[in-house]
C-alpha cells in the first residue's frame, strides 16, 4: 500500500479549480494510454460511479471509482470529494480538496491511498515514486487546462 499527498496552486477561483478537476472525462485528456467512462448519469454527487482504463491490449485494467463524498466549494467551506478505488486490480481511495490560497489562488490538495494487486509490498516505494510522479504531472495540466 502507498499513500502520498499533492498539493498545488493555482491562479483560479475555487469554482474553477474544482470543475477542472472533477470533470471525469478530462482526467483522460492528461493520463496517457487512459480513457474514463462515467457510468451513472450526470450530475456528480455520492454514488456517481466511473472507470478509468488504463493500458495496451491485455496490459490494460480497469480502475473503478466511486464517489463516497461530494461537496463542491461554497463561499465559506472548501471543496472535498472523495472516491473509494473498488478495481480488481486497483484498490484504495482518492480525495481531492480545493481551498483559498494565498493572494487569491486556489491551493489544491490530493491525497491518495493505492494498492496495486498482485504487486508485492517491496514494490511500494517503485509504485509510490511512479504514483506521485503520474499523478502529480495529471493535477499539473488538469489545472493549467480550460
Amino acid at each position: 500500500m502507498v499513500t502520498f499527498q499533492l498539493e498545488r496552486t493555482a491562479p483560479l477561483p475555487l469554482d474553477e479549480a474544482w470543475r477542472r478537476l472533477t470533470e471525469w472525462p478530462r482526467h483522460a485528456m492528461v493520463v496517457p494510454l487512459t480513457r474514463v467512462i462515467v457510468v451513472t448519469p450526470s450530475p456528480t454527487r455520492p454514488g456517481t460511479v466511473f472507470v478509468a482504463r488504463s493500458g495496451i491490449g491485455p496490459l490494460a485494467f480497469d480502475d473503478r471509482m466511486e464517489v463516497t463524498l461530494w461537496r463542491p466549494p461554497t463561499e465559506t467551506l472548501p471543496g472535498l470529494c472523495r472516491l473509494e478505488k473498488r478495481g480488481r486490480i486497483v484498490r484504495g481511495w482518492a480525495e481531492i480538496e480545493v481551498l483559498p490560497g494565498p493572494g487569491g489562488r486556489t491551493r489544491v490538495v490530493w491525497r491518495e491511498e493505492l494498492r496495486v494487486r498482485p504487486l508485492p509490498a517491496f514494490l511500494d516505494p517503485v509504485l509510490g515514486a511512479a504514483a506521485r510522479s503520474v499523478f502529480g504531472r495529471a493535477l499539473n495540466q488538469l489545472l493549467r487546462r480550460p
